[in-house]
Order: structure tokens, then C-alpha cells, then sequence
């Protein structure tokens, strides 16, 4: 199933549990606006090349309109459209004043080089220079900036950072901790790394990982200090010298407690469903889990964490930045850290008040909170029918 048809049946189920008008349904679920730019850079040789983005925004009854761009050669506009909206469901889960949007290039960044990269974003930053031209320098447009060019400390590690903490909420809620529980992790970028390398320090026992490069295995826990260095020296966690290789398809069914998908969407499905071992899966990544995956998963009693609230953690931290910017007063790394973990913790009673009000599973709680908390605004700020 594809990622906007995942994403409406989960709205859809929402708005079913919530009872919600059909037009004010047929509304939220409408992107507010679709965007479609060819931009042709001169690539290093003096050749010329064009590359098509997207940007669609979702929604602005809760505030402006976040999201990341995303490069990829297979990004496609259903696809936006569907992270998009993902966006205004999660803001409005973690309960921070934005709406929903995104971006995407189609292209493969690691064929680019870095001057080439930078001539195509500079093609999307026309917007904030364009905006910083009639309102004066803005640098709150934009989030996710250098730390000397007022970005917030703690954003490079705040989505890895915001899976631990709602790791540690769903243990806690069960009586458990991080400590002596088993993970494996599908993925080995920002998120997956800095997941990896947290619930490391915490005590949990990360014993596989897989990237693009391949995936390794140690059931003792794998060393991720060393495993990291490794990364930033090979590229990859193929050749680790302190775990087995194994096949990387096998990753998402190796025995664990906790699977963490931090790839790509769609991974889990209903041919890999039945054979995960894990007891809960924390979706790091967007969409990680299909519909159809999702009712296997269920029937067999395993917990998914889902994405609208497990990783929210690095657009709660934007807005951190943002809010950084507007005062003028930067924090300290601890005080981002702290207010993260304080959102996160909030974040997951809401998601199970919804439960329990809706005797639902985790991701329809999150998708009730999201989705109730978007309709009241927009209702609140005029909306007929």
C-alpha cells in the first residue's frame, strides 16, 4: 500500500472513532496548497541539469506550515503529500503551534557534489531570501540552521534524542526500563545513530543494525561507540570488526524486545509481519509499517509506538529553534533536552487519555489526538461547512 493510502485509512479510521462532520472530514484531509518547481542548476562540468521538487502544504489552522525537504531519487508527489500530512497530525500530537508540509527533490544527493548540492538548495532558499529581502532578516523562516547561524543545540540529536525518551514512557507505563532490553535497528543515519548510540548510554543492549552498506549482529550488544567511529570512517557498518555480518533483509526478524525501524517507509508489511520476534517497534522513520502489517502485528499482541508520536522529537526541537529565534535568547543544551523530554512524557499520556476514551491502539490514539486537537482549531477559527 502506498504511503498517502496508508496515511488517509488511518485518518479515515480516526475520524470514524472521533465522529467527525463528513464535509469538515472531506476538508482537513485536502492539502491547503500544492507546489511543483523544475530547478536546473549548472552542475560542476558547466553541463546543465534539471531536477524536479515538490512542496505541498497540508494544513495552517494550529500555525505556520513545517516541514523538512527531503532529496531522493524516488520522491514522488504522493508520497509529499502523504508526509505532509503526517507533519499536521504530529505537530498537533506533540502540541506545538504548526501545521503540516513538505518538500522533496528528486534526485540522489550522494551523485552530487557538495557545491552541487548547494547550488540546488540555494534553489529552494530563494524562498527565505526572498522573505528576508521585504521583512528584514528573518532567520526563524527556517529551522535546522548552524549553530552560528542561530540553529538550537541538541537538533542534530533531537529525533534520535525524542525515541528515547518515548521508549522510555512506553517501559515506564509497563514498569520497565531501558536497562537489559534488547534492540535492534533498521537504519544507521542521523536518527538511527544518535537512537543507537542514546539507549546505548542508557543501558539497553543494541544487538543488530543495518544500513545501505549491510547489517551486523552481536546478541552480547554491539559496542555503538566503536561501531560509530567505524561508520564515520567506512561509510557503512559493512567490515565491523566487533559483530557478524548478516543478511540484511533479515534485520527487521532478528530476536529482540524492540525493533526499531529507522530506514525507510514501508518496511514492515504482510510478508515480513508474522516473522517479527520483537515485542514492541518504535517507528522511527515515516510510515515504517503498512496497514495490513499493522492488524498481523496486533492480532499477535505486539505494541507499535507509532511514528506521529515516536519521532517527533526533531520538529519539537525546531520549534525550540524557532522560538529561540523569535526571542532573541538561546538555550543551554540541557534546557532543550529537559523541555524535550517534558513534551515527549505529556505527549504520550495524551496519546493514551485518547486510548483509553476511544479503546484504541497507540497509532489511532495518536491519530485521535492529532486529528481532534486540528478539527477544534479549525473550527475555532470560523470554518463552515
Amino acid at each position: 500500500m502506498n504511503a498517502l493510502a496508508a496515511t488517509n485509512r488511518n485518518f479515515k479510521l480516526a475520524a470514524r472513532l472521533l465522529g467527525l462532520d463528513s464535509k469538515l472530514e472531506k476538508s482537513l484531509l485536502i492539502p491547503f496548497r500544492e507546489i511543483k518547481v523544475e530547478c536546473t542548476i549548472p552542475k560542476d562540468d558547466g553541463t546543465l541539469v534539471s531536477y524536479v521538487g515538490f512542496r505541498i502544504q497540508h494544513d495552517n489552522a494550529r500555525g505556520p506550515m513545517k516541514g523538512g525537504i527531503r532529496y531522493h531519487p524516488e520522491v514522488d508527489p504522493d508520497e509529499v503529500n502523504a508526509l505532509a500530512q503526517l507533519m499536521t497530525w504530529k505537530t498537533a500530537v506533540a502540541n506545538i503551534p504548526y501545521g503540516g508540509a513538505k518538500g522533496g527533490i528528486g534526485c540522489n544527493p550522494g551523485e552530487l557534489s557538495i557545491s552541487e548540492l548547494e547550488r540546488l538548495t540555494r534553489t529552494m532558499a530563494w524562498i527565505l531570501d526572498e522573505y528576508s529581502k521585504f521583512h528584514g532578516y528573518s532567520p526563524a523562516v527556517v529551522t535546522g540552521k548552524p549553530i552560528d547561524l542561530g540553529g538550537s543545540l541538541g537538533r542534530d540529536a533531537a529525533t534520535g534524542r525524542g525515541v528515547l525518551f518515548a521508549t522510555e514512557a512506553l517501559l515506564n507505563d509497563q514498569g520497565k526500563s531501558i536497562v537489559g532490553q534488547r534492540f535492534v535497528i533498521q537504519g544507521f543515519g542521523n536518527v538511527g545513530s544518535w537512537a543507537a548510540q542514546l539507549i546505548h548510554e542508557a543501558g539497553g543492549k543494541v544487538v543488530a543494525v543495518s544500513d545501505i552498506s549491510g547489517a551486523i549482529k552481536d546478541k552480547n550488544g554491539i559496542d555503538i561507540p566503536s561501531l560509530i567511529k567505524h561508520v564515520k570512517e567506512h561509510k557503512g557498518v559493512k567490515g565491523f570488526s566487533g559483530a557478524n555480518a548478516i543478511e540484511p533483509s533479515s534485520i527487521l526478524v532478528e530476536d529482540c524486545d524492540i525493533l526499531i525501524p529507522a530506514a525507510l517507509g514501508g518496511v514492515i508489511n504482510r510478508g515480513n509481519a508474522n516473522d517479527i520476534k520483537a515485542k514492541i517497534i518504535v517507528e522511527a522513520a515515516n510510515h515504517p509499517t503498512d496497514p495490513e502489517a499493522d492488524e498481523i502485528l496486533s492480532k499477535k499482541g505486539v505494541i507499535i509506538l507509532p511514528d506521529i508520536f515516536a519521532n517527533s522529537g526533531g520538529v519539537t526541537v525546531s520549534y525550540f529553534e524557532w522560538v529561540q529565534n523569535i526571542q532573541g535568547f538561546m538555550w543551554e543544551e540541557e534546557k532543550v533536552n529537559a523541555e524535550l523530554k517534558k513534551y515527549i512524557q505529556q505527549g504520550f499520556k495524551d496519546v493514551k487519555e485518547m486510548c483509553k476514551t476511544h479503546n484504541c491502539d497507540l497509532r489511532m490514539g495518536a491519530f485521535t489526538l492529532g486529528l481532534n486537537r486540528v478539527a477544534r482549531a479549525t473550527v475555532l477559527r470560523g470554518w463552515e461547512a
